[in-house]
């Protein structure tokens, strides 16, 4: 079987044809002379044919090396290019990244490090993902997405970078009796009707984990699936609830005021979560450093 070119002699090769000098081409590829005589010599006996004239004076392509110039020029374009966008993958400048977050997170600050990052790595592509965190870690899990920024995992599968706590705070409406400003002890959501999320939400068992901690008791009403609905009825005076301060950015709601709770103060860690045993893309890499940075 004939042995291929290797990439060396070609580009050997082209540098010869192009500056029609041996002597030229070896000063300038940084090899003997002999040795690049040598290089064309077996390169000809490869291909089965006579690729330079050449005299004390003169150095000219035969007709096969005139042939053979533009397929290597495209060869070697092609292997160039194709190595640039590798280079530019590696160094986390090209791909796609899929990040998860909850969706007070991807109403809040997500969006604006996406722009950031979009800004610096514009051949990068981002997908994002609302979810609630359950979704969000058996999407990781299944490889869906690359992160997700929500609270911490129940298994050691994953790793957790904490970024900020997310402290409870008791929202009611602007204006009215309850909006002093001042902090909220837990024992008023047993006092005036409170207003529930739905039963399967993540901000429901935040609730009612807290509840249980601050040893109180309530009648959750309503039930609501979407946070917007929540605003809607504090708005309408028909209540008042327990949420994580950041989500009530999506209470769409400009007549609801908020409290401190305390006795005990109740927070949940947001971060950063990914599959631990996982090399991430190296622009998911980058997004994460960039993610971490920006936002701690």
């Amino acid at each position: 079987m004939r042995r291929q070119p290797s990439l060396i002699s070609l580009r050997l090769f082209q540098m010869v044809a192009h500056h029609r000098s041996f002597s030229e081409t070896a000063r300038l590829a940084n090899v003997s002379q002999p040795a690049l005589s040598r290089t064309i010599r077996l390169l000809e006996e490869q291909l089965g044919s006579r690729l330079f004239d050449r005299n004390s004076r003169n150095v000219a392509l035969t007709s096969a090396g005139e042939a053979l110039l533009p397929v290597v020029e495209r060869l070697t374009s092609d292997f160039d290019h194709a190595f640039t966008g590798l280079a530019q993958t590696f160094a986390g400048e090209r791909g796609r990244v899929v990040v998860g977050a909850l969706p007070s997170v991807a109403a809040g600050p997500l969006p604006h490090a996406i722009a950031s990052f979009r800004r610096s790595h514009p051949n990068v592509e981002i997908v994002m993902r609302d979810h609630l965190s359950g979704a969000l870690y058996e999407q990781m899990d299944g490889r869906q997405i690359d992160l997700a920024i929500t609270t911490p995992p129940d298994s050691d599968a994953f790793l957790f970078d904490p970024l900020m706590n997310d402290a409870m705070v008791l929202a009611c409406q602007s204006g009215g009796l309850l909006d002093t400003g001042g902090p909220a002890r837990w024992s008023i959501l047993a006092e005036h009707p409170f207003i529930a999320m739905a039963p399967s939400s993540s901000v429901r068992e935040l609730t009612d984990a807290a509840m249980i901690r601050a040893d109180v008791s309530v009648i959750p009403l309503y039930g609501c699936a979407q946070l917007a609905s929540v605003g809607a009825l504090i708005e309408a005076g028909l209540g008042i609830t327990a949420l994580p301060h950041s989500t009530l950015g999506m209470l769409h709601g400009r007549a609801i005021a908020w409290r401190p709770l305390v006795d005990p103060v109740v927070e949940r860690s947001i971060g950063v979560a990914r599959l631990a045993g996982r090399t991430l893309p190296p622009a998911a890499q980058a997004f994460l450093h960039h993610f971490l940075a920006t936002t701690r």
